[in-house]
């Protein structure tokens, strides 16, 4: 699957309930060197859309919030959004948090992270791209 094709994003997500998305900018030479290291991570969790959205080309899905560093990483269960911010452009770093968000806590006790950079509590991008 092409991570950054809207098409095929909007079809995978409508058959899970995570969303692991890279806020990202075709400009930025950090993050397309972290490309394939993102991409590369969809294979270890088959049962979560990763989604490359490049913030100028998709910009109607993050009008909503401010992206000033990249990469910016938004994990999101369902409707709720579990974590907005920025990381290190590093796979293994955000294999962690993928884990730690996902797999080590019961769905009833995901909680949204401290850590998130400012959204609006109603911002939901998993409901923008399926609605694109």
């Amino acid at each position: 699957m092409n991570t950054e094709d809207i098409s095929a994003i909007k079809a995978d997500l409508a058959n899970k309930d995570w969303l692991i998305a890279c806020l990202c900018a075709a400009w930025c030479d950090t993050c397309n060197f972290y490309r394939s290291s993102f991409d590369e991570l969809r294979s270890k969790h088959p049962d979560k859309c990763f989604a490359w959205i490049d913030i100028e080309d998709q910009a109607h899905l993050v009008d909503a919030v401010d992206i000033e560093n990249f990469p910016t990483i938004l994990i999101q269960h369902r409707d709720q959004v579990i974590f907005l911010g920025t990381v290190l452009p590093d796979a293994g770093q955000l294999q962690r948090l993928i884990l730690s968000m996902t797999e080590e806590t019961p769905i009833q006790q995901v909680r949204r992270s401290a850590l998130n950079q400012e959204a609006p509590e109603d911002w939901n991008i998993r409901e923008l791209i399926l609605a694109s």
